[in-house]
């Protein structure tokens, strides 16, 4: 219900209305020169009630932000993921400050992407705004506002920061593996955490995760159920998120070198514990493998170890593996992900599959 009235020549407009619990609620503006735009506004709140919008509250859009990070996403990540999260928030406060969530339509979010994106990478773009996508369908859910204002919003991003991972064709993949096998030592654990990257595709820290207990020599697979804090030393964690767990089936190869590694006679397949590896652990394996590429004559200035899951795409798709299978491997939660993050390398191969396509068209 609505009522008006005019005080020191200016009208007021109040709502009231009873929530699901039957208590009382009021919100009162004044201001309004005219009872008419008082009367709109009153009509714009009572149509967001029917709508099951909450008119009693409008925080910030950085603080739900904040709370909504802290309630639902905290619990269940590590340390290093809810940094990304602080970072995210940090950015909402700089650019919207005080902006309440109602305030922002389509194009107060596109303006914002247009000036931060300018300066920034289009991975950084793409990890941010997939955050603020789920915090805005936190609040659509949470009857605070009624329709999604990044829908359909563009990335900007600086093209001069964005390079795409370095991958090795399939003759350097060979060459890696030929240098990796030669320098096999079980107290060396280096090169078979790499050749499992290379044959599994997986993270590094679920590769570190690994337990004999995963390793199903049977039926030729590895259970990926967990993983790895290496930043932080704090043992076991889940895995980047519930799809990232999966079966991965592998060649006799990689199950052989593996094998090796049993006269250590560990609980994990490379270590003791899950805090008995060096802190230096991502930076020593990056070392080593860069140092075998060189002895291999493969020369990347900017390969990493999360270069071998891009390796991994390329070999795959190189050899007309369907990308639903590859979107299974890799863990991710659809292949609308696996085509944002690999869709440089799914263009060089379109023309190889134009080809394929042609041809088996020509047999109808």
């Amino acid at each position: 219900m609505a009522s008006f009235t005019k005080r020191n020549g200016k009208w007021q407009a109040r709502i009231s209305w009873h929530d699901e619990n039957g208590k009382l609620h009021q919100k009162a503006k004044s201001g309004f020169a005219t009872k008419a735009q008082a009367r709109d506004y009153a009509t714009k709140l009572e149509n967001e009630l029917l709508n099951g919008i909450d008119i009693s509250i409008n925080p910030s859009f950085a603080d739900y932000f904040k709370t909504w990070y802290e309630t639902y996403r905290l619990p269940k990540i590590s340390k290093a993921t809810a940094s990304g999260y602080v970072f995210a928030y940090r950015v909402l406060v700089d650019h919207f400050g005080t902006m309440r969530i109602k305030q922002i339509k389509r194009s107060t979010y596109q303006a914002f992407l247009n000036d931060y994106g300018k300066n920034h990478s289009l991975g950084t773009m793409r990890d941010l705004t997939s955050k603020i996508k789920s915090c805005v369908k936190s609040a659509i859910a949470d009857g605070i506002i009624s329709k999604d204002f990044t829908y359909n919003a563009n990335i900007v991003h600086d093209k001069a920061l964005t390079r795409n991972p370095e991958y090795l064709s399939i003759n350097e993949l060979k060459r890696l593996i030929q240098a990796l096998n030669a320098d096999l030592q079980p107290d060396n654990i280096k090169p078979y955490i790499i050749l499992t990257a290379i044959y599994t595709g997986a993270r590094f820290s679920e590769i570190l995760a690994l337990t004999w207990k995963d390793i199903d020599y049977l039926h030729r697979m590895i259970s990926i159920n967990k993983s790895i804090d290496y930043h932080y030393m704090t043992g076991f964690k889940p895995t980047k998120n519930e799809s990232s767990k999966r079966t991965i089936r592998v060649n006799d190869e990689l199950l052989r070198i593996l094998s090796q590694l049993k006269v250590n006679k560990t609980p994990l397949v490379f270590f003791k514990t899950p805090q008995s590896f060096s802190f230096n652990i991502s930076p020593d394996v990056n070392d080593y493998l860069k140092k075998t590429m060189k002895k291999a004559g493969i020369i990347k200035r900017n390969y990493t170890f999360h270069s071998l899951r891009h390796s991994h795409v390329a070999y795959l798709l190189s050899q007309g593996i369907d990308i639903y299978a590859i979107s299974k491997r890799l863990g991710h939660s659809n292949m609308t992900t696996t085509s944002n993050i690999y869709a440089y390398l799914i263009d060089e191969y379109k023309h190889k599959l134009d080809d394929e396509i042609e041809r088996k068209l020509a047999q109808l």
